[in-house]
C-alpha cells in the first residue's frame, strides 16, 4: 500500500505536501490577526469600557508579557505533545478568548483575555516552523520557511487596514468575534488537511535524514536547546531584530499626528510600512534557496535598518539642523522595514537548522520567540526614554543604530557556527548537509 502522502513512485506528493504547509502559515496569519486587531479598536474600547491610558499598555503589552514568560514552556510542550495538536489547540484557544472578549463589560476581563489570546498565539506560532520543515521536501524548506516569516507583519498589515472598516461599520464586538471565527475555520482547516504526526513522521524520515533525538523526555529537550549556541544566536539575533523593528513601525502613528498628519492617512502610512516586511520575508526564503549564504543577509539587513533609521530621523547640518524632506524620510523608514524583513525570515531558516535535533526545533523557535517578545517589550520604552530626554524623536537611529551593531555581532558567530556544523565541529543540522 502507498503511503498517504506519496505517489506510486514513493516521492513526496508534491501539491498536497505544498498545500498543507501553505494552510499552516495561514493560520500563523490567522493568529497574528489577534495580536494586530487592539491598535484599530483601542479609541473605542476606552470609550466603550472606560479603559484608560495604563490599562491601555496593559492591553497592548499583555501578549509580548505571555511570549517573554511562556515562550520556551510552550515550545517544549509543542515538541511532547505533536506539533499538530498544538497548533490545533493555539486555534481554538484564539477562538475561545476572541468570542468571550467580545461579551467583556470591563477592562479586567478584557486584559485576562489578552493574556489567554497570547497563549493561544504562542501554541500556534511555536510548531509551524517544525511543521513546514516535515511537510515540504528539502529543496523547497528556505522559501517556504521564508514565506512563513512574513505571517507576522501580514497579519499586523490586514488588521490595521480591516480593523478600522469593521469598527466603522458595525463594531468593535464584530471586529473581535469576526476574528474568533477565522480561527475557528483555520482549526477545522488544518484538521482535514494538515497531516497527522505519525503520517509526517513516516514522509520526513526518509526525505531528510533527520536523526531523531533520543531524549524524549522534556528536561533532556531543554537542555539540548539551551547548551547549544545555534538556538541562543538565533534568539538574541531576534531580539535586536524585533525590538528596533517594533519601536520604528509602533511610534509612527504618534510621529504622524506630532507631525500634523491625518489619522487616516497615518494608518494607512504604518499599515504600508508594516506590510513591506513581508518582502525581505519572501525575498531572504529566495536567497536562501538560491544558495546566498544566511550570514551575508543579516549582514545586510541589520546595516539596512541602521541606515534607514539614520535616514528617517537624525538631524543635518546641511538642512539647517532639521531632518531630510519628509518624502525622503518616510522612503528610509520603508527600506527600514522592508529590508530589515530579510532578518526573520532567515533566522526561521537558521532556527530549524541549527536546533540541536528534530525534537528541538519547536523548542529552539519557543527559546526565539520568548527573546523576540523581550525585545518588542524592551524596545519602544528605550526609544521612547530617549525620544523624552532628546526633546524629540532625532536621537532614535542611535537606539536603533546599536541594536543594528549587536545583529552584526551576532550574524558573525552565526557564520562561524554554520561553519562548524558544516565542518561536524558541532551540534549538527536538521537539514541535510
Amino acid at each position: 500500500m502507498n503511503h498517504p502522502l506519496r505517489n506510486e513512485e514513493g516521492r513526496p506528493d508534491s501539491p498536497q505536501v505544498l498545500s498543507s504547509a501553505f494552510v499552516v502559515i495561514l493560520a500563523g496569519v490567522s493568529a497574528a490577526l489577534h495580536i494586530g486587531k487592539l491598535p484599530p479598536a483601542l479609541p473605542v474600547l476606552r470609550e466603550a469600557l472606560g479603559i484608560t491610558l495604563l490599562q491601555s499598555g496593559f492591553l497592548l503589552s499583555m501578549v509580548q508579557l505571555a511570549g517573554m514568560t511562556l515562550g520556551l514552556a510552550v515550545g517544549l510542550t509543542a515538541d511532547g505533545i505533536g506539533l499538530r495538536r498544538s497548533l490545533l489547540t493555539g486555534l481554538l484557544v484564539l477562538f475561545g478568548a476572541g468570542a468571550l472578549g467580545g461579551w467583556a463589560q470591563d477592562a479586567s476581563s478584557l486584559i485576562a483575555l489578552r493574556a489567554l489570546e497570547g497563549f493561544g498565539f504562542l501554541l500556534v506560532s511555536m510548531p509551524a516552523p517544525g511543521l513546514v520543515r516535515q511537510l515540504v521536501p528539502p529543496h523547497r524548506l528556505s522559501a517556504m520557511l521564508g514565506i512563513w516569516g512574513a505571517y507576522m507583519p501580514l497579519g499586523t498589515a490586514v488588521a490595521l487596514l480591516l480593523g478600522p472598516l469593521v469598527i466603522l461599520i458595525s463594531s468593535w464586538q464584530t471586529w473581535w468575534w469576526g476574528t474568533a471565527a477565522l480561527s475557528l475555520a483555520m482549526a477545522v482547516w488544518v484538521w482535514r488537511v494538515v497531516p497527522s504526526d505519525p503520517q509526517r513522521r513516516a514522509l520526513a524520515k526518509p526525505l531528510t535524514g533527520v536523526m531523531a533525538s533520543t531524549r524524549t523526555g522534556w528536561p533532556g529537550r531543554l537542555r539540548q536547546t539551551l547548551v547549544s549556541p545555534g538556538p541562543w544566536l538565533v534568539a538574541l539575533s531576534f531580539a535586536v531584530y524585533s525590538g528596533q523593528w517594533l519601536a520604528v513601525i509602533g511610534f509612527l502613528p504618534s510621529i504622524y499626528a506630532q507631525a500634523g498628519v491625518a489619522g487616516g492617512s497615518s494608518a494607512v502610512l504604518t499599515a504600508l510600512a508594516a506590510a513591506v516586511n513581508i518582502v525581505g520575508n519572501l525575498a531572504s526564503g529566495r536567497f536562501l534557496q538560491r544558495g546566498v549564504a544566511a550570514q551575508r543577509l543579516l549582514y545586510t539587513g541589520f546595516c539596512v535598518m541602521a541606515l534607514g533609521t539614520l535616514l528617517a530621523f537624525a538631524t543635518w547640518p546641511l538642512a539647517g539642523g532639521a531632518g531630510l524632506p519628509a518624502g525622503i524620510r518616510y522612503a528610509a523608514i520603508l527600506l527600514f522595514s522592508a529590508v530589515g524583513g530579510m532578518i526573520p525570515g532567515t533566522l526561521f531558516s537558521l532556527a530549524v537548522r541549527l536546533a540541536p535535533d528534530e525534537r528541538t526545533v519547536s523548542t529552539t523557535v519557543g527559546w526565539m520567540q520568548q527573546w523576540s517578545a523581550l525585545g518588542q517589550f524592551a524596545g519602544p520604552p528605550l526609544v521612547a526614554w530617549v525620544a523624552s530626554g532628546a526633546g524629540g524623536w532625532h536621537w532614535t537611529w542611535l537606539v536603533t543604530g546599536a541594536c543594528s551593531v549587536l545583529g552584526l555581532m551576532l550574524a558573525r558567530q552565526v557564520g562561524r557556527q554554520l561553519d562548524a556544523s558544516v565542518a561536524g565541529i558541532n551540534v549538527p543540522c536538521v537539514t541535510p548537509r
